[in-house]
């Protein structure tokens, strides 16, 4: 999972150099912080979210065929 999200993120931004990913695990679930460059933001994020809705959506449906749960949430 922190390879797709660290792929799709890199693919939209300018500096993907500064692209991070961190997974921290809870009891149930996977959580992947994703962290980049403040000027790469809102490509990451989207007109009204929905680039971040895309990213989470293609995480969600992945980490269903391998049984888990996954969230991603976008870091200043």
């Amino acid at each position: 999972m922190r390879e797709l999200v660290e792929f799709l993120a890199k693919s939209l931004v300018d500096n993907p150099d500064q692209v991070q990913v961190k997974e921290v695990e809870g009891e149930r679930s996977i959580i992947l912080e994703l962290t980049v460059a403040s000027e790469d933001m809102g490509k990451v994020i989207g007109k009204q979210g929905r680039i971040a809705k895309a990213i989470r959506t293609v995480v969600k449906a992945a980490a269903t065929r391998e049984g888990k749960k996954v969230v991603v949430e976008i870091i200043q």
